[in-house]
């Protein structure tokens, strides 16, 4: 038995026994929550106000930190068999279409892996059912306020811990005195996804004056893409606003052949504003908590939205599970979480210059970055080890 089972073992049964859990969203943190109360025997309701439980268009990027607390929770074969093993980051000159460098995944354990947000929450969905937790659909939540207490559907429910996984609109963050204020960044981001059989499993960054994009492979041969442009011009949050792929390849019209290619056979495409929130300085009050988004919103420019939310859930179960008090075991959650999340995010913000430097600023970063690649290989890891490395079940 792993360090990480005996971790397990020695706090079931707990306080979360027979304990009534609310969930406000049935997003990745949102499920990945109702999992691991309902492993430690609590009776969890997950309140969703779509009509399915689905996500559609949109990779992701599952890295070693998230990785262990999905494994931890036996989703470790269910993992393997929704994602693609990613063996390296490829920063890219998206002028040129050079390879800058070349930094290996393949020794992350558990793997880093890419795998499409539709399959991550149908595996946590499953998990979640074969457990008994209650999912209620197409149900708007209204009214919760600081006792827990909320209308569904008309009814008033009253569980012992309500947790608002409801996203960067979070009402839940409001309800405990937390707005939602955020600023546009000045930039806008696009997604978008097209068919790439026999496509390479590495992650490459084509990085441009005052734009960027990522591109890796998902199961069944498509190719998820990303791309950032710095602009002035407004765009509004959230991920599901069509636009024309015209403009997404008229943004990157003057890069190289393999960026045109790709963007050629892009059919529909997404367009968002990229919008910079503070993390809460709060992140519950009474039986309130909230977790990923709805505490602390990312840029996506270090792969960690889901794998913080994923991170906040397991460690948020636990806090809840070693103690009797609710108030206490929230006190726990957020004193655990919020310099770690706050640090990612700063790393995040930092990368979103990183990729569109220009000029002078530009060919002196290419070259560091080469020579990292050519002389400390390591090094790439070696400084995201504090995020990679971390161990939420520990």
């Amino acid at each position: 038995m792993s360090a990480a089972r005996r971790c397990i073992a020695t706090t079931n049964p707990g306080h979360n026994a027979g304990r009534d859990v609310a969930i406000i969203g049935g997003g990745i943190g949102g499920l990945t929550a109702a999992l691991a109360f309902a492993r430690q025997d609590a009776k969890v309701t997950v309140y969703e106000q779509a009509p399915a439980l689905t996500e559609v268009g949109a990779g992701l990027q599952i890295t070693p930190n998230g990785a262990r607390a999905l494994i931890d929770l036996d989703l470790g074969p269910a993992l393997a068999a929704s994602g693609l093993v990613a063996q390296a980051v490829v920063p890219m000159d998206a002028l040129t279409g050079d390879a800058v460098a070349r930094f290996d995944l393949s020794t992350q354990n558990p793997p880093y892996r890419f795998l499409h947000r539709a399959a991550l929450i149908d595996l946590l969905a499953r998990a979640c059912a074969a457990q008994g937790v209650k999912v209620v659909l197409d149900t708007t939540v209204s009214e919760v306020n600081t006792d827990g207490s909320f209308e569904a559907g008309g009814a008033v429910v009253r569980p012992q811990l309500t947790i608002g996984a409801d996203g960067v609109k979070s009402q839940v963050r409001q309800t405990i005195g937390q707005p939602t204020e955020a600023f546009f960044t000045g930039q806008v981001a696009w997604r978008a996804m097209i068919k790439r059989p026999d496509t390479d499993p590495v992650a490459r960054i084509w990085m441009a004056p005052g734009r960027h994009m990522v591109t890796y492979p998902l199961q069944n041969g498509r190719l998820n893409i990303v791309a950032v442009q710095a602009r002035q011009q407004w765009a509004e949050e959230g991920w599901h606003h069509a636009d024309e792929p015209g403009n997404l390849r008229a943004a990157f019209a003057d890069t190289c052949w393999e960026i045109k290619g790709i963007l050629g056979e892009v059919e529909e495409v997404k367009l968002w504003g990229l919008f910079r929130h503070e993390v809460a300085p709060k992140w519950h009050a009474g039986p309130v908590a909230i977790l990923g988004d709805a505490a602390h919103p990312t840029l996506p420019f270090l792969a960690q939205g889901a794998n913080l939310a994923i991170e906040d859930a397991y460690v948020l179960a636990r806090c809840c599970n070693e103690n009797a008090s609710i108030e206490d075991a929230l006190q726990g959650y957020q004193a655990k979480r919020r310099a770690r999340v706050t640090r990612a995010i700063r790393a995040a913000n930092a990368n979103a210059r990183n990729y569109h430097l220009k000029g002078i600023q530009r060919r002196v970063a290419h070259t560091a970055l080469r020579g990292m690649g050519r002389f400390a290989p390591d090094a790439f890891l070696r400084r995201l080890s504090w995020l990679y490395d971390y161990d939420v079940t520990a």
